[in-house]
């Protein structure tokens, strides 16, 4: 499609947006979206968007598929099983693309790096430099290179420490058997709120330590893309919406995933939607709104990995990551009010 009939298409889809006149059902294209994990406030917005019709209206006949322990989102996009997804982060987008997966980054969820680095306020690491010589796990799936790249960036030594693969369980934490446990600042960090104590923990942020890893990112099927750009930008409208719609009415939210998932706890999701609502409008997304693509960080998370040599070459970010449809969504509309 030439871009004056793409701007063309997304005006037309805006201004029917705009009037709330949805499409009629059997106009809809039927599109599917990956979650990179089961239900939960993390995704709220997503929830929130399809009950309130947002996709409906903008043509769009939506389902929402559950991620889960052996489901790669980047796989799933890229093979057609699903539309859309949300991936697990910059670091993966750029794994599967040097894999030649035909996916792109439409929105970044995740401003700020959600992985924070906890040790007790009681114990002996109390500064960055006090990791030297102490047991300290992490999830060797990405949080691994936030730690590296957080280390190295600081002058400190990985190899002087005994860092070790993080299971599901922070009970060797809790019973004092690891010194720094590795937590996202809205699930792990939670129990070990309920277990140990906010006032007892310390956290090492990484943004601290000048270190930035976004996360959560929005993924399109490229021939789909190509086929349909009004579609993909009528996706993007819609959950920006459902988004900013779960944060001006937390409780309405949390009583949309406590429907979709009866047995959550309902403390945990009210405190997971606090956090999430904190990482998703932080830094750049502040002056620019929700899922704003902020290719600086985006680049120094790429050279992270080029440098550990997760990624054997360097890939085109500007090919991967995508920020049209969220820039064709004006500021204010991407902004709480």
């Amino acid at each position: 499609m030439q871009r004056r009939s793409f701007i063309a298409a997304i005006a037309a889809g805006a201004a029917a947006s705009s009037i709330g006149l949805p499409l009629r059902a059997a106009d809809a294209t039927k599109v599917t979206m990956r979650l990179k994990w089961l239900p939960q406030a993390q995704f709220v917005g997503y929830y929130m968007a399809k009950a309130k019709g947002y996709y409906e209206a903008e043509g769009l006949d939506l389902t929402i598929n559950p991620g889960g322990p052996n489901l790669l989102t980047e796989n799933l996009v890229a093979s057609g099983a699903d539309t859309f997804g949300l991936s697990g982060g910059t670091d993966s987008v750029m794994a599967a693309i040097e894999k030649d997966m035909p996916i792109t980054c439409i929105g970044v969820a995740h401003q700020e790096t959600p992985f924070v680095f906890v040790s007790k306020k009681d114990g002996p690491v109390v500064e960055l430099k006090d990791f030297e010589g102490k047991k300290i796990t992490t999830w060797f799936t990405g949080a691994n290179y936030v730690l590296f790249a957080m280390l190295a960036a600081n002058g400190l030594d990985r190899t002087k420490m005994d860092i070790q693969p993080q299971q599901v369980s922070v009970t060797p934490f809790v019973d004092g058997q690891v010194d720094v446990v590795t937590a996202t600042r809205y699930n792990e960090y939670y129990t070990l709120m309920q277990r140990v104590g906010d006032e007892n923990l310390r956290r090492f942020v990484p943004e601290d330590f000048g270190v930035s890893f976004p996360r959560d990112t929005l993924i399109v099927n490229n021939d789909f893309a190509a086929r349909n750009p009004e579609q993909v930008q009528g996706f993007v409208r819609a959950t920006v919406k459902g988004w900013l719609d779960a944060f001006a009415d937390k409780t309405a939210a949390i009583d949309l995933i406590m429907k979709e998932a009866p047995t959550l706890d309902r403390a945990h999701q009210e405190f997971m939607l606090d956090e999430i609502e904190k990482i998703m409008l932080a830094g750049p997304a502040k002056t620019k709104g929700l899922f704003a693509v902020d290719m600086d960080a985006i680049g120094k998370a790429h050279q992270i990995l080029v440098d550990y040599e997760v990624l054997k070459e360097p890939i085109d970010l500007n090919k991967a990551f995508v920020a049209t449809y969220v820039d064709a969504i004006p500021v204010a509309e991407r902004l709480p009010k």
